[in-house]
């Protein structure tokens, strides 16, 4: 069974009436998820990195009053050693400087209407630098036009999973997160909120790839699966995505709520 969306805080689904009056007498924190469309092997969807950011933002922001903003569904090159690379089909990536001008122009537009409190909601690794690029260069055009109280906060999910959760996710060890792309954690939050999207006949079982400590130009695809998934998502279960958006979705929305000054509405994640 589906989980029930949160609700309303989607930006899209409100009039412009609304938006600015939430702006105006809210000061809400807007939350911009910001993915990729990426192959996550035989087994996950195409758009896992931006289903994952968009649903635990809103169930964040449902915590915050905050609104979560359309999400960005494609995001910086997928990369061998991350993301299984990106000459798989269907991977359709943005080069860095579209990447960023693009996040650099959706900040400034809602700065422009109003919106002090920003987070940057990311579920591809890859996009991570540029996200900081953007955010940097976002402030400075702000701080020209006389904005000095905008916030904007960078942050990735999987940051904020404890050492519990990761033991419950990998009772043997975790091998490394990069090499999680598409694998346990990944494919038991997938269960857990799309079961739908989840092809279980279909999930690998692949021994962990093995990659040198140096990154090749043009690439070596020898180390990479041919079904482009880094290592093994056999243990993935529901339970295991359950217990890991019911730790972080109270865990960010707790650290977000100390550091923008503002009480959590205490709604179960």
């Amino acid at each position: 069974m589906l989980e029930a969306e949160p609700g309303a805080v989607r930006l899209a689904d409100m009039t412009w009436m609304e938006f600015a009056r939430r702006v105006s007498e809210d000061d809400p924190i807007v939350f911009l998820p910001i993915g990729a469309t990426e192959q996550h092997g035989p087994h996950l969807p195409l758009s896992t990195d931006v289903i994952l950011p968009e649903s635990i933002a809103l169930r964040v922001a449902e915590r915050l009053g905050g609104i979560v903003a359309p999400s960005l569904a494609y995001g910086y090159k997928s990369q061998p050693k991350t993301g299984g690379g990106n000459h798989f089909p269907g991977t359709l990536s943005l080069n860095a400087a579209t990447l960023v001008a693009l996040m650099r122009d959706i900040i400034n537009e809602l700065a422009r209407h109003g919106v002090r409190r920003i987070v940057l909601f990311d579920g591809h690794m890859e996009n991570q630098w540029f996200i900081t690029e953007a955010a940097d260069l976002a402030l400075t055009d702000q701080r020209r036009e006389g904005v000095t109280d905008l916030k904007i906060v960078k942050l990735g999910y999987w940051e904020f999973i404890t050492p519990a959760t990761e033991a419950i996710l990998f009772p043997d060890g975790l091998i490394s997160w990069a090499l999680e792309h598409a694998a346990v954690m990944e494919t038991s939050v997938m269960l857990h909120l799309r079961p739908d999207l989840v092809n279980e006949t279909a999930i690998p079982d692949n021994p962990p790839a093995e990659f040198p400590l140096f990154d090749p130009y043009p690439f070596d695809l020898r180390p990479i699966p041919p079904d482009g998934v880094l290592s093994s998502a056999a243990s993935a279960s529901a339970e295991k995505g359950r217990a890991v958006v019911e730790q972080v979705v109270p865990d960010i929305a707790a650290a977000l709520a100390r550091h923008f000054e503002c009480s959590p509405a205490g709604a179960e994640g």
